[in-house]
């Protein structure tokens, strides 16, 4: 069917725009159709008003040409459905490579905001911070020798506390450079040392702001309990390590290199798994608070075998340290008279007896007798040949050991001995008496 009026074009009559259209147009159609403006024909009934494209094509009356509009909105839609495709494709790859490269131009790494840096008091941190400024490490050239080792401060005074092993590279009367933790450097010198006891003090002249180390009691030191180590492992300064105390009255003996036992240490050593390694000698073992319960003073390391020292090996987790009551006795006596005394009982002892406990010997050496006239021992009643198998209650397997449980009291200190003779044991008192260590 053509549209309504195609065909009898008419010239265009000025527009007429009916009020509303609520009243009958004078020239309304059968049908009441009003006829438009710009096309004959009337609004209504298939004219081609109803299908007006003002941006058609005309046909040679003027009249637009017919437009089949759904088809046009279908290829509009189609256009636009593969558009957003290929944008959604775009935009996903774009994505993918952002997700993988972490986006364009420069790498931003995430990282965590600034944090507290403060560390409880009892936190090896906080031990550490507390105890490293009263910690040295001394270098050591004498004699054609030389050696790396720790200290640390007893006193504003300048004396420092470290192994005798540490200074008799110098044979103590050579060079010392004492290195503080905070860089500053000073020239010591030694005030006296102890080889049995394997402990020396050096004194530093005119170095201001000393920070001396806290002394604790390592008779309440509890196996188990945490420490720190601090020292110069390998030259390394301030290294800081951790553990426990690993046990208690551990009977050891260093040194002995000289082939006369004159330079064996006896030691009724701490005992902890802190590392500790050829370096750390002399440097202080602390508690939870930071305060000296021993000097490190050996180790034993893989291959080393019965004896204990300083030989290059590393840290198995077996460390010793001096106790710090017995050090700060021996300190007091070196700074003070530049000798330490040794609690002794007045008896020679057969350090070749394989069995159990420190048998006195058979007979004098020497022309010296076994029981010193006198003593300690002939007071007590201790003759040639008797077998020492305790001390206070506790168990002697040795004669090192027995030496260690003694040196560990002091002159004057009154003890009980287990003593047996041809089979009978007994218990006797003794009172120790005192030697001075000539080194």
């Amino acid at each position: 069917m053509q549209p309504h009026g195609a065909s009898q074009p008419r010239p265009h009559p000025q527009p007429q725009f009916p009020v509303a259209g609520v009243q009958p147009h004078p020239q309304a159609g059968p049908q009441g159709q009003v006829p438009c403006a710009e096309f004959p024909g009337g609004a209504t009934g298939g004219g081609p008003w109803e299908r007006y494209d003002p941006w058609a094509a005309r046909d040679g009356a003027g009249v637009p040409a017919p437009v089949e509009r759904k088809r046009g909105r279908g290829r509009i839609v189609a256009g636009a459905i593969v558009l957003a495709l290929i944008a959604g494709g775009v935009g996903g790859g774009v994505g993918a490579y952002i997700e993988r490269s972490g986006g364009v131009g420069d790498v931003r790494l995430p990282q965590v905001s600034s944090e507290d840096t403060g560390r409880a008091p009892d936190s090896v941190a906080g031990i550490a911070r507390s105890a490293l400024p009263g910690v040295v490490t001394l270098h050591v050239r004498g004699g054609g020798e030389e050696g790396t080792g720790t200290g640390f401060v007893l006193d504003r005074r300048g004396h420092l506390l470290t192994n005798n092993h540490v200074v008799e590279a110098g044979g103590g009367e050579g060079e010392i450079t004492v290195t503080f933790s905070g860089g500053r450097s000073a020239t010591g010198r030694v005030v006296g040392r102890d080889s049995g006891y394997d402990l020396a003090v050096v004194k530093v002249d005119g170095a201001g702001d000393l920070k001396p180390l806290t002394l604790g009691n390592s008779d309440d030191v509890q196996v188990g309990d945490p420490v720190v180590a601090i020292g110069a492992p390998f030259d390394l300064a301030n290294t800081v390590t951790s553990g426990i105390i690993s046990a208690k009255q551990r009977p050891i003996t260093a040194g002995g290199e000289s082939g006369d036992g004159s330079d064996v240490s006896y030691v009724d050593a701490l005992q902890t798994d802190a590392p500790i390694n050829p370096g750390n000698s002399g440097g202080p073992l602390v508690d939870g608070r930071a305060h000296v319960i021993g000097i490190n003073s050996a180790i034993r390391a893989a291959g080393n075998g019965d004896n204990l020292g300083g030989e290059q090996g590393g840290s198995i987790g077996l460390g010793f340290a001096i106790p710090i009551n017995q050090g700060k006795r021996v300190a007091e006596e070196l700074i003070n008279t530049g000798r330490a005394t040794h609690p002794v009982i007045g008896v020679t002892l057969d350090m070749g007896y394989t069995g159990d406990g420190a048998r006195v010997s058979p007979k004098s050496r020497g022309g010296g007798a076994a029981v010193t006239p006198g003593g300690p021992g002939a007071r007590a009643g201790i003759k040639a040949g008797d077998l020492i198998t305790e001390v206070d209650g506790g168990a002697v397997h040795s004669g090192e050991e027995l030496i260690v449980k003694i040196r560990s009291h002091r002159p004057g200190d009154r003890l009980k001995l287990r003593v047996e003779r041809d089979g009978h044991p007994r218990t006797v008192a003794i009172t120790l008496g005192s030697s001075t260590d000539q080194n």
